[in-house]
């Protein structure tokens, strides 16, 4: 027994003549005849019985076709799922990402992502970014997304610059600027990012030499603005978490010295071709662009550069 024998029963099934199942499989009627034959051989069954020009289905045949349909609507299935494939609309995507993205925008995007696209599964990791680099190297991640730079050989790497931006109380004396500068922050109580990262140096360099009332340090940035809510202080933040605490009691102003608050989108460069993740990777540029026009923070240099290195750069 094989498919073609099961497809030209099926079709004499369903048209009730040999001549128009071989119109459909493309080939003569005597070879419809073949297969029918070969097919019966096969199962030891008398599958139709012929009375002049027609073909009349025994109960052994009728029985058999509720099965043949059954396996169809697999095979159908089957197809079905390839050519979303094919589409990049099914598969495995499994994702590693900085806890700055993995705590809101992240999430929201994949949300969209899998709207038209129901038939993959996705795994999606907030670890911090030393892990997110480690989890793409070792293959338990197709794509990831960390703080830079990225220095390291046998990666494929993409990023945007993106300026931070000032996060302050709603109420508060500088809200009612359009832009803020270093020098408008003295004085003021400051929540930073922990040590140990790029960004929290780059902002430290833009903030040299400003006297703080206070300095509240932390790991997260969504604890930042957290706090930021609650009336404790200000924060020089990335845009990305920043989004998620519009009218929450946030205000978001454009900070004047940029501070690079990008990061990037890495794959192993040895990995085979993925044409999936490469659609999540340019739809996820597409989406934090649109956020960023949002919050009116443009991925530029506005005025000057502050260099982790402590150097203003052109």
């Amino acid at each position: 027994m094989n498919l073609r024998q099961v497809e030209a029963f099926r079709l004499v099934m369903l048209t009730g003549k040999m001549t128009a199942a071989a119109e459909l499989m493309a080939i003569t009627q005597p070879a419809v005849s073949r297969l029918i034959r070969d097919f019966e051989i096969d199962l030891k069954l008398r599958l139709f019985e012929r009375r002049g020009n027609q073909l009349v289905p025994t109960p052994e045949a009728t029985t058999l076709l509720r099965e043949v349909e059954r396996a169809y609507v697999g095979l159908n299935r089957i197809k079905a799922f390839a050519e979303e494939i094919g589409r990049q609309n099914a598969g495995m995507l499994r994702i590693a990402v900085m806890p700055a993205l993995a705590n809101g925008i992240m999430p929201r995007y994949l949300a969209r992502f899998l709207r038209d696209r129901p038939n993959i599964h996705v795994s999606l990791s907030g670890i911090p970014s030393t892990m997110v680099i480690e989890a793409v190297a070792s293959g338990q991640a197709d794509l990831g997304f960390a703080d830079g730079p990225l220095d390291r050989p046998g990666f494929l790497t993409e990023s945007r610059p993106v300026a931070a931006v000032v996060a302050m109380p709603e109420g508060h004396r500088l809200a009612a600027r359009s832009r803020i500068g270093p020098a408008d922050l003295e004085g003021e109580h400051m929540i930073t990012l922990e040590p140990g990262t790029l960004f929290a140096m780059r902002v430290e360099v833009a903030l040299a030499g400003i006297p703080r009332a206070s300095t509240i340090e932390t790991r997260l940035s969504h604890t930042a603005l957290t706090l930021v809510s609650e009336g404790v202080g200000i924060t020089i933040i990335d845009p990305s978490s920043a989004t998620d605490y519009q009218g929450r009691g946030v205000v978001v102003r454009p900070f004047t010295d940029f501070v690079d608050a990008g990061f990037l989108a890495i794959r192993r460069s040895d990995a085979t071709d993925n044409q999936l993740a490469e659609r999540f990777i340019a739809g996820f540029w597409e989406y934090h662009g649109t956020l960023l026009e949002q919050l009116n923070v443009a991925p530029g240099h506005p005025d000057r550069q502050a260099s982790a290195l402590g150097h203003p750069l052109p």
